[in-house]
């Protein structure tokens, strides 16, 4: 199943809706194409990564390079939405220490604007 990304704009963060699987290849690829464009556009994400099946070796490092470009211009990614499978995955390779995670796409969009106040 390849990979399906919807954007849009809540609030001013972009939301980036994530269906499928998140693999080495083509979807790595599109995802990486995808945020890294939006991301010249606005710095601050959610990736809403509810409908995502799998990911792989290769789109665990995928989602570290984005977090990383983000980070390094400023901005930030956040996931919310984890599968359990997604979540489960994201613990045993302790990538929750790195990633702020949200379990609704609302809690992680309202908490850009908490970081500002602060």
């Amino acid at each position: 199943m390849q990979l399906k990304l919807t954007t849009r704009t809540v609030q001013g963060i972009t939301v980036v809706n994530c269906d499928g699987r998140i693999v080495f290849g083509e979807e790595s690829a599109e995802l990486r194409d995808t945020v890294k464009k939006l991301l010249g556009q606005n710095n601050q994400m959610v990736l809403n990564l509810g409908g995502v099946t799998y990911i792989d070796s290769g789109g665990l490092g995928t989602l570290v390079s984005l977090y990383t470009t983000a980070h390094n211009s400023g901005g930030a990614i956040k996931l919310s939405n984890l599968t359990q499978r997604v979540g489960d995955l994201l613990q045993v390779t302790k990538l929750l220490t790195i990633f702020e995670v949200f379990d609704t796409e609302e809690q992680a969009i309202q908490s850009f604007s908490k970081g500002v106040a602060a």
